[in-house]
């Protein structure tokens, strides 16, 4: 049995690993960026560490600094939760160099699939059919362009290295090729600092149906049923439930065998997930997750299983806690990601501070959340507040229940994707099952309904909370305790809460930020001559790029941001000649969730 476990994450899934562990009477520590020491997780495990600064790259993203955290805190096991490190194979061999156990798969099975060209190997070589594609060698725009036009549009373009649906292009458009593969090269490179890419066909309107699997080192390979995840945003996840909706029978059996088949190919260990696109009878491998994925909750809630039990109980060296192919799932459970976004302007990431939270209950409702009344929403990190998962004997109970939670789900202060999640569950397509992966492109009426049902979010703001005292409980930085007290936050540097760099007065002729974010790109300067459409900043946040472009020709007059200078909403970037109104698209890069 494993004595102490690091937990190398943050927000709910930081805290659903601490509930578990203290289930089993393991102790737990947490890491805390500079930007989350008063949040939960550090909070509620048993010692908090300190990693860094708030960017990730420089905190949860640093091998080094959780492995220095885990010999500090004297833990003898690492859990990665999702996302972050979670996959990435260097933090798993730095788990066995240090001695530590580490709770996933073995580094070389996590480096095969954390190659979506290998992974797509892999499924071929275990007989698994996979999405009709191409893997350039050539990894020049034109070798990939060359790619997408043998394999015919419209395509996807993926990141090798990515997952979790971030950062893909899709192209229906060859004359588009160049600039896609450009855009999709960058996000490529922001999230996982390798630009490789692959190209596959672009199947309209497929579902998305995973299967959760389970393995220990004793060779047994089980599959714990299927989730639909077709209700997506940006190739996100935002609705999932367990089972998939009218599949039959023999379909559910062809897919939980494809699955085991894959797995025990590849020599899997630990909870794992892999991903199918199906279309009518027909199914096609996407990605194997080498991971707790985010939806785990509703294959718990139909199966009656602790997932992180068992991953904590295989990593220890124990078997399989239960016979394989012994659960079968009862009754139906829903699960809907609450996010820091605003649905009705493109699912634009917000941040923050919550002012008023109070979380919906009742039979068959579980709540995995990473916030309170009180909690700061930082621009840093993934967008995702917490999951409503509603279970019920049918479907439609469980439907039900999970319309009546977010309704009861009382959220402020930051504009959230609620009032979406309000209209899709009570669609009447959602209600019979009618789900793919164009389903918002379809009903845009849900955005609509959305807009409609946020207009007034933004009242219940408070005006500022830069000079509010907070208390927080005490917690650790390595072996340094620190005692109870309170921190004041502070606003930035420039009486405007800005870095510096001088105010304009609004005008229609300043483009503004639309969300907190970080500059990536400054593509212009006083003077430059650009045309309607052209790029002339790029902000990053929560994973997902924005191009501020121009919505028609003019000159710069000036430009108030520098590149890596966080800004937030309605902060002037650029002022123009002539100009109008400012031009945004938005494209997803990312983490996994």
């Amino acid at each position: 049995m494993l004595r102490r476990v690091l937990i190398a994450n943050r927000g709910e899934i930081a805290l659903r690993i601490i509930r578990t562990c203290r289930v089993l009477g393991i102790e737990t520590v947490a890491v805390c960026s500079d930007a989350d020491r008063l949040a939960r997780h550090a909070a509620a495990a048993d010692q908090a560490v300190g990693i860094g600064p708030a960017p990730a790259a420089e905190s949860y993203l640093s091998v080094e600094r959780i492995i220095d955290a885990a010999r500090t805190s004297d833990a003898d096991a690492i859990h990665p939760g999702y996302g972050f490190l979670s996959e990435r194979p260097e933090l798993a061999s730095a788990c066995a160099d240090a001695g530590l156990v580490w709770i996933g798969p073995p580094p070389d099975v996590i480096a095969r699939f954390g190659s979506k060209i290998e992974a797509r190997r892999e499924a071929a070589a275990a007989g698994v059919p996979v999405v009709p594609g191409a893997e350039p060698a050539d990894q020049t725009t034109a070798g990939i362009a060359a790619a997408a036009r043998a394999v015919g549009s419209p395509v996807l373009l993926k990141p090798s290295a990515g997952g979790g649906g971030k950062g893909m292009v899709a192209v229906h458009d060859d004359a588009a090729l160049d600039e896609a593969i450009g855009r999709a090269r960058r996000g490529a490179i922001a999230t996982t600092g390798d630009g490789t890419l692959y190209v596959e066909r672009l199947l309209e309107r497929p579902r998305h149906v995973e299967v959760q699997v389970v393995a220990d080192r004793h060779g047994t390979v089980d599959a714990l049923g299927e989730r639909d995840c077709s209700l997506q945003r940006r190739h996100q996840k935002v609705i999932e439930e367990s089972p998939a909706p009218g599949l039959p029978a023999y379909l559910r059996k062809r897919l939980a065998a494809a699955a085991i088949d894959l797995a025990r190919h590849a020599g899997y260990e630990n909870a794992g997930t892999l991903e199918f696109l199906l279309d009518g009878d027909a199914f096609w491998f996407l990605e194997m997750n080498t991971r707790l994925q985010v939806e785990h909750p509703v294959t718990e809630l139909v199966t009656g299983v602790d997932l992180v039990a068992a991953q904590l109980a295989i990593a220890a060296g124990e078997p399989l806690p239960w016979t394989a192919g012994a659960l079968a799932p009862r009754g139906h459970a829903i699960e809907c990601r609450v996010y820091a976004e605003d649905a009705a302007r493109g699912f634009l990431p917000q941040a923050g501070t919550i002012d008023r939270y109070v979380e919906p209950a009742g039979p068959g409702i579980r709540i995995d959340s990473g916030v309170a009344a009180g909690s700061d929403v930082p621009v840093h990190y993934d967008p995702l507040l917490a999951k409503v998962i509603a279970g019920g004997r049918t479907r439609e109970e469980a439907r039900r229940r999970a319309m009546v939670a977010l309704e009861e789900f009382v959220l402020t202060g930051i504009r959230t994707n609620l009032p979406f999640l309000r209209a899709a569950i009570s669609h009447a397509a959602f209600a019979a099952g009618n789900v793919q992966i164009r389903f918002l492109e379809d009903h845009p009426e849900l955005l609509a309904s959305a807009a409609g049902e946020d207009a007034t979010a933004a009242d219940t703001m408070p005006p500022t909370r830069r000079d509010v005292w907070s208390h927080f409980p005490g917690w650790r930085l390595g072996n340094r305790a620190v005692s109870r007290g309170r921190v004041r936050r502070r606003p930035p540097e420039g009486a405007d809460g800005t870095s510096g760099h001088p105010m304009p007065p609004p005008t229609d002729d300043v483009l503004s930020a639309p969300m907190p974010a970080t500059v990536t790109a400054v593509l212009v300067a006083p003077n430059t001559e650009v045309a309607a459409g052209d790029t002339l900043i790029r902000l990053e946040a929560m994973k997902m790029e924005l191009a501020i472009r121009a919505p028609a020709s003019g000159q710069v007059v000036a430009v108030h941001c520098a590149v890596g200078e966080l800004v937030q909403p309605g902060r002037p970037l650029v002022t123009l000649d002539q100009v109008a109104d400012a031009g945004l698209e938005a494209g997803a890069l990312g983490r996994r969730t």
